[in-house]
């Protein structure tokens, strides 16, 4: 199991990709599925590799990232 989770709200998501930028890990993707507002989300690829820096939360400009340190 990861020490650090990265949660999103997919459905709050507007598929802006800052937090694919942000990351320096470069395990966040835009997911293949469509919200209900018609974006595709942002979705974590490799769970295991994440550092927990929340860079990515602090980019998204809806907060719909929430970062969680074990």
């Amino acid at each position: 199991m990861p020490k650090n989770s990265v949660v999103f709200s997919e459905e709050r998501c507007k598929g802006c990709e800052l937090c694919v930028t942000a990351c320096p890990k470069q395990i966040i993707r835009m997911g293949e599925h469509i919200n209900t507002k018609g974006f595709h989300p942002a979705t974590i690829v490799d769970p295991e590799k994440c550092i927990g820096c929340a860079f990515c939360a602090r980019m998204c400009p809806d907060m719909v990232i929430e970062i969680h340190r074990e």
